[in-house]
């Protein structure tokens, strides 16, 4: 089987195309990888919420699916929208790294004093309304200031001073395997600082009707995990919610489910843990609880 995989051009994306890549080939397949550009990419001035439309990073590499120019996209979950675009389905999710946010602090900027030993008053960057929210609920002295790029971008902007410390997902440093021996590193425990839905999973997405492909990838399908994110992101799609939804939602290996949700990123986050013996009921209920 000959498989055409697309995905974004960032270190991180190409790192996860070429991670599927190999576990494809050691299945037997021969894999090339095409490079897309996506919204997300392209406009790098603008924060989230003032972009058009949902998709950011995903919309163009969907619609080369659909067009037949490649066969497989390989996503970071977390970024796909909850409603898949008729015609594609997600036939398999990754393993599961650490869903955790990572904060990382220019070492100038440290103070043992303070939550998360970052000085009063620091400016920290993110672009994530979920983040946003949540750091309001632990340290409402912050100063919150946008941050656009890709991981080794960021990470640049925190070293030149630009800003004192920088939120990103724990997954894609680890992936990336880089270098932050020059910073005070604090792992944001994802049942208080909840991540946001699937995070840390990628996803495999194919046209519907490429049912040998999907018989296929399930040799590299994670069932579990595949369970844990369709709770996570059942929340979020009852929510009516996107990437600009001000809500965490972690269900752990004991099946506890953490939630973080504001009503916009401005408020702290309200922060709930739900458990149950039937974690399909679960979503409902939360959203419920949540809309009170």
């Amino acid at each position: 089987m000959h498989i055409r995989i697309g995905s974004r051009g960032s270190d991180l994306a190409l790192w996860q195309a070429n991670h599927v890549k190999n576990q494809l080939e050691q299945l037997g397949a021969s894999v090339d990888i095409t490079i897309i550009k996506t919204q997300g990419d392209l406009v790098q001035h603008l924060s989230f919420d003032k972009l058009e439309g949902k998709g950011f990073f995903t919309k163009e590499i969907e619609e080369s699916l659909l067009a037949n120019k490649i066969d497989l996209a390989v996503h970071s979950h977390k970024d796909l929208e909850t409603n898949q675009p008729k015609g594609l389905v997600i036939a398999a999710v990754s393993e599961r790294e650490d869903p955790a946010d990572l904060l990382l602090v220019n070492k100038d900027s440290v103070d043992a004093t303070q939550v998360w030993n970052l000085k009063a008053n620091a400016v920290i960057g993110t672009s994530s309304a979920r983040r946003k929210s949540q750091i309001l609920t632990f340290r409402d002295d912050l100063n919150i200031v946008d941050l656009r790029g890709n991981v080794p971008t960021r990470i640049e902007k925190l070293r030149s001073k630009q800003y004192d410390a920088i939120v990103l997902a724990k997954a894609g440093v680890d992936r990336l395997k880089l270098d932050l021996s020059d910073f005070y590193l604090h792992r944001l425990d994802p049942k208080s600082f909840v991540p946001a839905p699937a995070q840390g999973v990628l996803g495999l997405q194919i046209r519907e009707e490429d049912i040998n492909l999907f018989t296929f990838l399930q040799g590299l399908n994670h069932p579990v995990i595949q369970s844990r994110i369709e709770i996570e992101r059942k929340v979020l799609n009852l929510m009516n919610g996107g990437c600009q939804l001000p809500l965490g939602v972690y269900c752990d290996e004991e099946n506890k489910v953490y939630v973080a949700h504001a009503n916009s990123w401005e408020q702290a986050s309200i922060r709930r843990v739900y458990e149950s013996e039937n974690l399909n009921l679960l979503p409902q209920r939360i959203v419920e609880d949540l809309r009170l």
